[in-house]
């Protein structure tokens, strides 16, 4: 009875927190728009001229320094959440073989020979390091040349540092990565749009409306999948065909008798004699999904971890099953669907395919409501990638090389405008993220010489903040600098 009588209290803190924080940023957000505005002296408010308005990293710190640190931090993040997600997953390939003792062996687990990410990792870790170094750099030069600070500087330094996308040396990758960019950032123009009244869409307020979009966009993959798999980049097709029970040639087959071409009934009957007992999805799948919870939030959130490891381990499990539940009913509906058009028509039809995959997408119900949102941005890429690859395939859209990379450049020249300048726009995982790379001080500037009515409560805000959090003793709220990475020297 007392856990339950406490669930209201709990609750209102955490509301009363969440306000706050808005408020904070709300604040923040105003104070720096204050000060980029410039006085008819040609001053900021704080009474600083234009010409010397300084830059929003510390002050005993200098510009190529606090760039160069910001670059070394980002990729020694970004490579340790590739390194760890490689090494527990080959933790989890040797546990299935029941090779217990291996775990404590490094040459199996950590070998080059077996882990294999070490070039994808330093390519991740210059992809983020590259654009968060640039990024700040170009901050600080656009400063000092234009000498003063608006839209435009972030704008201009988001795009330039956006070719460190030429890290990834794979084309599809690229593309992949500027269409979820730009479904992102179509993302944050809509919320802006709508929160200043001047655009809404028919159905936006949808309780499912994710779902709806979710569906639409797995029906379009799915489609593809089965029909034209060459318009999916291959390590989709490689994941998508690992999770199902249905081998290759057998998709060969449903194609060819889609097209009224002739079925190879020898490679298939070949096939059936050489069939072995298929894993349930859950069990392939349940290793992947753990790695993906478990190590980006050790790695981007060691302080929370070494203060509550078990709440952390418990989470990542609780997140893990449900993903993998998820994924595990999409498959069992796909193959339902399709199985049920067998037994009702006589006749196959490549559309089969499209509704099943609208169908399957049912099982996203099963995930929490803000991860709807963000599996329906995550698959609506591949899905835009893919009717991309058909339209050009077919003449119908025109064929330029490199256009990813513009893309991208272009994207996340607005990502980083909505982040400074409307971050409410941007889904909280995104915002977090990123600020995550960018050391949170590029999107929270402040300047020690302006002080207002706004400042001074951002000051009591904490001062009342602070005690609260060391009397509830929460192990997701604490303060405690030991294990943060940037209190390492270097980092």
């Amino acid at each position: 009875m007392s856990s339950i009588s406490k669930t209201p209290d709990s609750d209102a803190e955490r509301r009363l927190r969440d306000a706050e924080e808005r408020l904070r940023e709300a604040i923040e957000e105003l104070q720096r728009r204050q000060r980029s505005r410039p006085d008819a002296a040609g001053s900021c408010p704080g009474g600083i001229p234009v010409s010397h308005l300084p830059c929003h990293h510390a002050s005993d710190e200098s510009c190529v320094a606090n760039a160069i640190g910001n670059l070394c931090q980002s990729f020694l993040l970004s490579y340790g959440v590739r390194v760890g997600i490689g090494i527990l997953l080959r933790a989890f390939k040797l546990a299935r073989r029941q090779s217990y003792s291996s775990l404590l062996d490094l040459k199996q687990l950590v070998s080059e020979k077996d882990l294999i990410v070490r070039e994808e990792a330093c390519r991740i870790g210059l992809l983020f390091g590259g654009f968060t170094g640039s990024y700040h750099a170009l901050r600080c030069l656009l400063r000092k040349i234009r000498k003063k600070e608006t839209p435009i500087n972030a704008i201009l330094s988001g795009s330039i540092a956006g070719l460190s996308v030429l890290a990834l040396d794979d084309s599809n990758r690229r593309r992949t990565l500027a269409l979820y960019l730009l479904a992102r950032l179509a993302q944050c123009t809509y919320n802006s749009a709508k929160s200043k009244n001047k655009f809404h869409l028919w159905g936006s307020h949808w309780k499912h409306g994710d779902s709806l979009l979710f569906a639409i966009a797995c029906a379009q993959v799915m489609y593809s999948f089965v029909m034209r798999p060459e318009s999916l980049p291959k390590s989709y097709q490689d994941f998508i065909q690992k999770t199902g029970p249905v081998a290759a040639p057998v998709y060969k087959a449903v194609r060819d008798n889609c097209r009224g071409l002739p079925v190879n009934v020898a490679s298939i009957s070949a096939y059936l004699s050489n069939s072995r007992k298929f894993n349930p999805t859950f069990r392939k799948t349940f290793p992947l999904y753990f790695s993906l919870t478990f190590v980006p939030f050790v790695v981007l959130h060691l302080q929370k971890f070494m203060d509550s490891p078990a709440r952390t381990c418990w989470l990542a499990l609780k997140g893990a099953v449900r993903s993998t539940a998820f994924l595990s009913a999409f498959v069992g509906i796909f193959q339902g669907v399709i199985c049920m058009h067998r037994k009702v028509a006589s006749k196959d039809h490549k559309l089969v395919y499209w509704i099943a995959g609208a169908t399957s997408a049912l099982s996203v119900l099963l995930e929490k409501k803000a991860r709807r949102g963000e599996l329906a941005l995550y698959v609506l890429p591949r899905a835009g990638d893919s009717l991309w690859y058909i339209l050009v395939n077919r003449h119908l859209l025109p064929n330029v090389k490199n256009a990813e990379v513009a893309l991208f450049c272009a994207c996340m020249g607005g990502i980083m405008y909505y982040l400074e300048y409307e971050p409410d726009t941007m889904a909280p995982f995104l915002r977090g993220l990123i600020r995550r790379f960018l050391a949170s001080r590029i999107s929270n500037p402040t300047l020690p010489s302006t002080r207002s009515a706004s400042s001074t409560y951002l000051q009591t805000l904490d001062a009342i903040k602070k005690p609260k959090l060391q009397d509830n003793q929460d192990p997701e709220a604490s303060t405690s600098e030991k294990y943060n990475l940037e209190s390492i020297p270097g980092l």
